[in-house]
């Protein structure tokens, strides 16, 4: 009874995770793009953004959302450095 009742209470935060993740991906990849189209593509800090997104892609397919979350959270930092 007490597994189920744990089980139960660990579900919340794996979906709340999971949409942390799925709405940063989103967001991100849209800054990418623009930061792109704004003529900032080929920085270092763009690839650098570039790769930490497409692995929290990865991460999100295996349902590993921490990390997913924590990927586009640096992404996001070098999308905004690269445009400095």
């Amino acid at each position: 009874m007490a597994a189920a009742i744990s089980a139960c209470a660990g579900q919340p935060r794996d979906s709340e995770l999971a949409k942390r993740c799925h709405d940063g991906l989103e967001v991100a990849y849209q800054e990418l793009d623009f930061a792109k189209a704004n003529g900032f593509g080929g920085t270092v800090d763009w690839t650098k953004a570039a790769s930490l997104l497409s692995a929290a892609s990865i991460q999100q397919e295996f349902n590993k959302y921490p990390n997913c979350v924590d990927k586009v959270r640096r992404a996001r930092y070098y999308i905004a450095q690269s445009k400095i």
